[in-house]
């Protein structure tokens, strides 16, 4: 499988600069499609991580929706077809942008910790992490935040109603789809864990334990049942009523926290979207408690003094510049995000021009600084590898950027018995110990504290692009502690390189979180700019680690040409992703 996503994105970069000749027709159709091309369209463009779900999305823009409506479509039927990261059980962040009114929104509809959680809920008797409790226990969930921020977008900046947007998730679930190869392929991997609880066992596969071939019919009808329940009733179809209950019984069962206050308690939240410059362009990210629109503006605004262009493309040079600055950012995340109710994130001095200045002053051209040399601001003013992001764009000029998750790869693997969903294993996004690094390597303090109420750190970053004013790109990605760097690296390469969007984003990405002190390089990077990077002292590495796979990410994107054609492009590195368009 490893080797398979390298050679898919080892031909995604060395196709991704082919041009594109388009047809005139009156009727408006799809004209391309494919994993190393944009495919075009100028009504409406869905990209998403799964075949059908990108479908669903399209189908409401067919319907006469606007860009959310198509993205809620698209978030419930992620929930049905693609379980690994599409859910109800977790949470996530929207970015949309308006037309009409020129706004943008940021929607948190990020996990809540249940009112019983405390700061060493995680600790064992010797006060070390438990992390089997923190990350595969009904502990480790925290209040589901999804249903709330899919419904609250709907009814707020939506045009039709839920009943008709959620249809498609609603028909997929109960009438079944085909099993794809890519969740076939999914299941078997982390088979074990799935079935080592009877409730997801008989979710997912057969009665005799085994999985459904590619082709078969898969049905989920107490999902379906589920759907229903929030089609017909809104967010209180879950977060009330029989839906509620059983997710309580699974909690009062199994010596989970969430009970009925909680769910009563959960609100999704609007927040003021970071906003950052690069040449130009105009940036709009998500907020903490996201840590990437912190981190995107404040590394974008250190490459900006350099002459990055000039370097070239992924040369040492330039891969030498993002790492020293990956760095810093990552070092800040320890200190200073966490959620904003809760402590005071120095946002304005993070993503402050003078304090990039003062990152960019430090970083020698010529040699990579130690991690162990490199540390947070001493003071300012005061997420599962398995994530899933989706991007929407109409002909109105709305687009929709949402990134959702559970954490891992189905949560904690743990669903709701007659409710037919997973539940997330969000808490362990929390610092369970200041100084102990999470699942994903990344460190925390004491401003991502486990508080009741309170909603963890997470590295989520959906982003939109303005070009002359103009809404252009709409992306974000999976990926865990990866997601941050992964964004940055597709908007750079559109603002730098001038690059379409399926260029952008198959490119061959690098990462560097501060702690490991490693550089992480996808396949396709030449032998000599590995040997001049070693040679500058970093700690180059390449292939899977404790944290990643051997590719970073999935940035499903979408980008809006100047004359007004949709281009969307579907991430090659993970098997079934889909851009829709019509």
């Amino acid at each position: 499988m490893r080797v398979l996503r390298n050679i898919a994105m080892i031909l995604a970069a060395a196709f991704a600069f082919t041009s594109v000749a388009v047809a005139d027709n009156k009727d408006p159709i799809i004209i391309y499609d494919s994993q190393f091309h944009p495919t075009l369209a100028k009504n409406g463009m869905v990209v998403s991580q799964e075949y059908y779900a990108s479908e669903a999305g399209l189908e409401i823009l067919r319907a006469g929706g606007n860009a959310v409506d198509a993205a809620v479509a698209t978030g419930f039927a992620l929930a049905v077809t693609h379980p690994q990261a599409g859910n109800l059980g977790g949470g996530g962040f929207m970015m949309v942008y308006l037309k009409a009114e020129d706004r943008v929104i940021a929607l948190d509809y990020r996990e809540m910790a249940p009112a019983r959680a405390h700061r060493d809920m995680f600790l064992d008797e010797k006060g070390n992490v438990d992390n089997n409790r923190a990350r595969f226990s009904l502990k480790a969930s925290g209040v589901p935040g999804t249903v709330m921020g899919l419904t609250s977008a709907l009814s707020k900046y939506g045009t039709l109603p839920l009943k008709d947007v959620m249809a498609p998730a609603i028909r997929l679930a109960g009438e079944g789809f085909p099993m794809t190869w890519s969740l076939y392929d999914s299941l078997g991997r982390y088979q074990k864990r799935l079935q080592s609880d009877p409730v997801s066992a008989a979710n997912y596969f057969k009665a005799d334990g085994s999985r459904y071939e590619p082709g078969e019919l898969f049905k989920q009808p107490d999902l379906a049942a589920t759907l229903t329940a929030i089609a017909e009733n809104g967010a209180a179809g879950f977060y009330e009523g029989p839906v509620a209950d059983k997710l309580v019984a699974a909690m009062t069962a199994e010596g989970g926290l969430i009970d009925h206050e909680d769910l009563k308690n959960y609100k999704a939240v609007e927040r003021e979207p970071i906003f950052g410059t690069y040449r130009g362009y105009k940036v709009a990210t998500m907020p903490p408690p996201s840590s990437g629109g912190v981190h995107i503006v404040e590394m974008l605004n250190v490459l900006e003094g350099w002459d990055m262009k000039s370097f070239g493309h992924n040369s040492a040079a330039y891969i030498h510049r993002l790492t020293e600055t990956m760095k810093y950012a990552y070092a800040d995340r320890s200190k200073y995000l966490g959620d904003p109710d809760f402590f005071p994130v120095p946002v304005k001095a993070l993503t402050s021009k003078d304090y990039a200045a003062t990152i960019r002053a430090k970083i020698n051209p010529d040699k990579a600084t130690p991690s162990t040399e490199i540390g947070p601001a001493p003071d300012l003013d005061r997420e599962s590898h398995d994530t899933t992001h989706f991007s929407v764009a109409d002909n109105q000029g709305n687009m929709v950027a949402n990134t959702y998750t559970l954490n891992f790869t189905y949560g904690n693997g743990k669903s709701v018995k007659g409710a037919g969903f997973l539940l997330n294993n969000e808490m362990d996004d929390f610092s369970a110990k200041p100084g102990v690094p999470n699942a994903f390597g990344l460190l925390g303090g004491e401003a991502n504290a486990i508080e009741p109420g309170k909603r963890p750190l997470s590295s989520m970053t959906p982003t939109l692009l303005f070009k002359n004013g103009e809404p252009y790109m709409a992306t974000g990605s999976p990926g865990g502690s990866t997601i941050i760097t992964v964004v940055l690296q597709s908007v750079l390469n559109v603002m730098e390189f001038d690059m379409n969007v399926a260029a952008a984003i198959t490119v061959p990405r690098i990462h560097h979180q501060w702690y490991p002190d490693k550089l992480f390089l996808e396949p396709g990077h030449s032998v000599d700019t590995r040997r001049l990077l070693g040679q500058m002292g970093h700690q180059v590495k390449m292939g899977e680690t404790e944290a990643w796979d051997s590719v970073l990410g999935s940035a499903q994107s979408v980008m809006r040409g100047e004359n007004g054609l949709l281009m969307g492009a579907a991430d090659p590195r993970r098997p079934g992703s889909h851009a829709a368009g019509y």
